[in-house]
């Protein structure tokens, strides 16, 4: 639901802000006032194209916002709205969320959402579940076919599941039609490329590459080519530590003592002096003397494990090279050469071209194709079903808008299998009970069109809950009795949904549980507009103006008066039914 919103710098409003309520809300206001700013403004929170012609002149730029409160709608649209938000990066604060719009007087926009810079197009993604808005040029998307197939689908209640489980039918069967026309029309590229997948993966089989071995060659061939001088490192320390003659390759050396001898016979001079330092002293002495017996225990092992083979690094040169030769081919490092080969063995996998995969291909795909004509004969039979209730409810509705001969007929044809069925739907109107059906765009006028429009969202209300529906003067062109049957019928419509129509008639704003009026003063310099909500004598006045310019004088009053009564007793039986339903 819409709670708010605030205009500011568009077309002749400087600054505006109206509320809305539950219900019905009926916008009105002389011509030139700026009305359709209010409508304007809603396409814009709905990631509708900027202009920046509509921008007050003068000013820099027009900011529109919004506080729309999702916790309001259905479940289903609640749910896409607030996944619009959470992949924008947006809040919610207590169920709402503030939408606005920005358009600089160079042409530039800018959109935020839940507080989050966004594209334009994520307004959209927001609003598509909760706001529908139908003006002069949103009646095209009645005549559009796919608008006509959803219309008939949101009627019927049972519809959707079966919908669903054609599509997923129809997806499986139209990617093994697409498999078995790959594999049959290019057999040839797919040998080939079989051979090659064939080749790569024994490859790498052959060298047999583990994780992270590069690396760790590299160390290891590093440690090969100056194994001599570590060697003789090793060497040289553990003799200076234990001597020349603890090592073998000093022998017949002179045996001259090595550092751990030197320290030991250090710590026996000073021990038993029963000096408190000097035996402290002899302490850290027994300490070095044991670190230095660890380290040359270290190094010893070291030394033992320092390669002897001369062969050795040879052999490590050529597994280096090997690993090298896949990574040029394959992938920049090992772990990629080893990814590389597990996606090629799952493709290998994928590609069977032999005639005994062609005839189980071809076995599975008569299975799906019989599972789309048999999910979407249910469908159908659902659909047509459906499609009497539509069309009985649509013409009762037309009957009350005045036009008392016109029936509508939702044809079904048959066609081949597409994702949406196995029939075209269209919504035909029939002028006068003996006259043939036609399209819509071609049997209706725009009046007409207009409500048949609002017949069908009347008959669709009756089915959802909770939504958002702007009508921007569906009443244009319409007059008398039909303008009384329209306020009422979107009354009926605001039982279960917020409805917030701008309208030029009396008899329709009537009806409205919330009036607002666009006010308009004129100055030498400008044409200010700004909106404001009525109640009492001022909606009283405001439809005596309505009525032929009557609010000055008491007849005018009286007549608005009459109409409000009439309104409100209209509304009484519709609030007790509902009051009783709930």
């Amino acid at each position: 639901m819409l709670s708010e919103i605030t205009i500011e710098n568009l077309g002749v409003i400087p600054r505006a802000t109206a509320e809305f309520s539950p219900g019905l809300t009926v916008v009105t206001g002389e011509t030139g006032a700026g009305k359709t700013m209010v409508v304007t403004s809603l396409r814009l929170l709905a990631g509708a194209r900027s202009d920046s012609s509509r921008i007050r002149q003068g000013a820099a730029k027009a900011i529109v916002e919004g506080l729309v409160d999702v916790e309001a709608a259905e479940e289903g649209a609640r749910a896409a709205a607030l996944d619009a938000v959470d992949e924008a990066g947006g809040t919610v604060d207590s169920g709402e969320v503030v939408v606005s719009r920005e358009v600089s007087a160079q042409g530039r926009s800018k959109a935020r959402l839940g507080g989050r810079l966004v594209p334009a197009a994520a307004l959209a993604r927001f609003t598509e579940p909760l706001v529908a808005i139908h003006g002069q040029n949103d009646q095209l998307r009645l005549l559009s076919a796919e608008q006509q197939l959803a219309a008939l689908d949101r009627f019927g209640a049972d519809i959707p599941p079966l919908a669903e489980s054609y599509r997923e039918a129809f997806r499986e069967y139209s990617a093994l039609a697409r498999d078995l026309k790959r594999r049959t029309a290019k057999r040839r590229e797919l040998a080939q490329e079989v051979d090659r997948l064939d080749y790569a993966i024994a490859e790498i089989d052959e060298v047999d590459p583990q994780p992270g071995e590069l690396e760790s060659l590299s160390e290891t061939i590093k440690r090969l080519q100056s194994v001599d001088g570590l060697r003789e490192a090793v060497t040289t320390a553990v003799a200076a530590i234990d001597g020349a003659g603890a090592l073998e390759e000093f022998a017949g050396a002179e045996d001259a003592e090595g550092a751990a001898d030197l320290l030991g016979r250090a710590q026996s001079a000073l021990q038993g002096t029963e000096d408190s330092e000097i035996d402290g002293i002899a302490a850290r002495l027994s300490e070095l003397t044991a670190a230095l017996t660890g380290i040359s225990g270290e190094l010893g092992q070291v030394l033992s494990q320092l390669p002897t083979d001369p062969e050795a690094l040879e052999g490590a040169l050529q597994r280096q090279s090997q690993l090298k030769s896949l990574t040029r081919k394959y992938a920049p490092d090992i772990d990629g050469v080893i990814e590389w080969r597990r996606k090629a063995e799952r493709r290998r996998s994928q590609i069977d071209i032999s005639p005994e995969a062609i005839e189980e291909l071809e076995r599975r795909l008569a299975e799906a194709k019989e599972r789309v004509e048999s999910r979407g004969v249910s469908l159908r039979e659902a659909r047509r079903e459906a499609a009497s209730r539509l069309e009985a409810e649509v013409t009762e509705e037309l009957h009350g808008l005045a036009m008392p001969k016109a029936s509508i007929v939702v044809a079904m044809r048959e066609s081949k299998p597409t994702i949406d069925g196995l029939d075209e739907v269209e919504l035909e109107l029939k002028a006068t009970g003996g006259a043939r059906p036609a399209p819509l765009a071609q049997a209706a006028s725009g009046g007409e069109l207009s409500r048949v429009m609002l017949a069908v969202e009347v008959v669709l209300a009756k089915t959802s809950s909770g939504a958002t529906l702007v009508f921007d003067e569906i009443d244009a062109g319409v007059g008398g009795r039909a303008a009384g049957e329209i306020g009422r019928r979107l009354a009926q419509l605001a039982e279960h949904n917020q409805v917030i129509v701008v309208t030029h008639l009396p008899q329709v704003a009537a009806f409205g549980d919330r009036h607002l009026v666009v006010t308009k003063e004129v100055t030498d310099e400008s044409v200010t507009s700004g909106v404001r909500a009525l109640d009492g004598e001022e909606r009283v006045s405001e439809l005596a103006r309505m009525l032929a310019g009557l609010d000055d004088t008491e007849t005018g009053r009286a007549h608005a008066r009459e109409l409000l009564e009439r309104a409100r007793a209209d509304a009484a039986p519709r609030a007790s039914t509902t009051a009783a339903a709930g």
